[in-house]
């Protein structure tokens, strides 16, 4: 993300993607969800009025810094940019280890409430652009939980026929 340009974003097949360069120069377009096109639009609305520059001559990096203090911003946003912002909105949402997220912490959070939701091993394996899907199991904090235990599953099934 913090090597996303806004020339990046783009449209294919309906979806609004954003096309990421990854490990080893390997590009890949990936959909966004309506509403995050929807906040990525707005941000960028925000940004090109607080710039006095229409929308659509916007360039460069996709997320920059915000002008504070003596410091005129609109540089790249770069990791710990990114983790003191995640920490701020996670203090702000009272979330109890605020302190201890950073982006990666998104990572395991992706893979975690995807797998809950029904998405199958292989379609996470695949979104987060990983080769063998023993690193996204990794990925999955909830694993070792007794509610997902097999045998629940099991007598939930036998008690409801």
């Amino acid at each position: 993300m913090c090597g996303a340009d806004i020339a990046d974003l783009g449209h294919h097949r309906g979806y609004r993607t954003l096309t990421v360069r990854r490990k080893g120069g390997k590009t890949r377009a990936y959909p966004l969800a309506p509403p995050i096109a929807q906040a990525v639009d707005d941000y960028l609305d925000d940004r090109a009025a607080r710039d006095g520059t229409p929308r659509e001559r916007l360039a460069g990096p996709l997320f920059v810094t915000e002008p504070s203090g003596p410091h005129p911003g609109g540089k790249r946003l770069d990791r710990w940019g990114i983790t003191k912002l995640i920490r701020r909105i996670a203090r702000q949402a009272r979330i109890p280890a605020a302190t201890q997220l950073c982006p990666h912490s998104l990572r395991h959070s992706f893979a975690t409430l995807a797998l809950d939701a029904g998405t199958p091993l292989r379609d996470v394996q695949d979104a987060m652009g990983h080769a063998d899907p023993r690193t996204t199991r990794r990925y999955d904090r909830s694993r070792y939980q007794l509610d997902r235990h097999p045998a629940q599953r099991i007598l939930a099934y036998l008690t409801e026929s």
